[in-house]
C-alpha cells in the first residue's frame, strides 16, 4: 500500500477569483481527499501592483503521488482547466488560478525540473501565504525555519490582508 502524504497547496487568484477558487476546490476534492480549507484572504498584489487585489487560501489534501506527480498530474491540469496564462515577462501577472505546493509532510527537499523547494520560500516572506497555512495547522513547525505557521504568520506585516468571512470553499 502507498504512503499517504499531508500536503498543503497554497492558491491564489485574481480574474474571477470567487469562481476560480471555488471551482478549484472542487477540483482537489475530485483529485484526492480535503483535509481542510482554510478561510480565504484578501490581499494587494504583489510586485506588479497595477491589477486586482487577490484572494489567497490554503488547502490540505493527502495523496499517495510523489511531489513531482502531484504536480504534474493534479496541479498543472487544474491551472490549465482554470484557464491560467503564463506571462513569461511578468511572473507577477493577474492570473485566473495559481496554485503551489507550500509544505509536504515534514519535510524540505527540492522536486521537480525547475526544480521547485518545499516547503515554499514565501511562507516565510508573505502574508498572504503564510495566514491561510496558519489557520489550517498553526502548531506545524516549519523544516527549515524551525517557528511553528502560526508564529510565522504573527511575525509578518498584517496590512493589506483582510479575512473574507462572506466567502467559503
Amino acid at each position: 500500500m502507498s504512503q499517504l502524504h499531508q500536503v498543503f497547496v497554497v492558491l491564489g487568484s485574481n480574474i474571477a477569483p470567487e469562481a476560480n477558487l471555488a471551482a478549484c476546490v472542487a477540483l482537489l476534492r475530485e483529485q484526492g481527499r480535503v483535509l481542510a480549507v482554510s478561510p480565504v484572504y484578501e490581499t494587494a498584489p504583489v510586485g506588479y501592483t497595477a491589477q486586482a487585489n487577490f484572494l489567497n487560501a490554503a488547502v490540505m489534501v493527502e495523496t499517495a503521488l510523489p511531489p513531482d506527480e502531484f504536480r504534474r498530474q493534479v496541479i498543472v491540469p487544474i491551472e490549465q482547466r482554470l484557464g491560467r496564462q503564463r506571462d513569461p515577462a511578468n511572473k507577477n501577472a493577474p492570473r485566473t488560478i495559481d496554485l503551489d505546493i507550500a509544505l509536504w509532510d515534514e519535510g524540505s527537499f527540492d522536486y521537480g525540473e525547475k526544480p521547485w523547494h518545499v516547503p515554499d520560500e514565501n511562507i516565510t516572506r508573505f502574508i498572504h501565504v503564510a495566514r491561510p497555512l496558519a489557520d489550517l495547522a498553526p502548531g506545524y513547525v516549519h523544516p527549515d525555519d524551525g517557528r511553528t505557521l502560526a508564529e510565522i504568520a504573527a511575525a509578518l506585516p498584517a496590512g493589506g490582508i483582510t479575512r473574507r468571512d462572506d466567502l467559503t470553499l
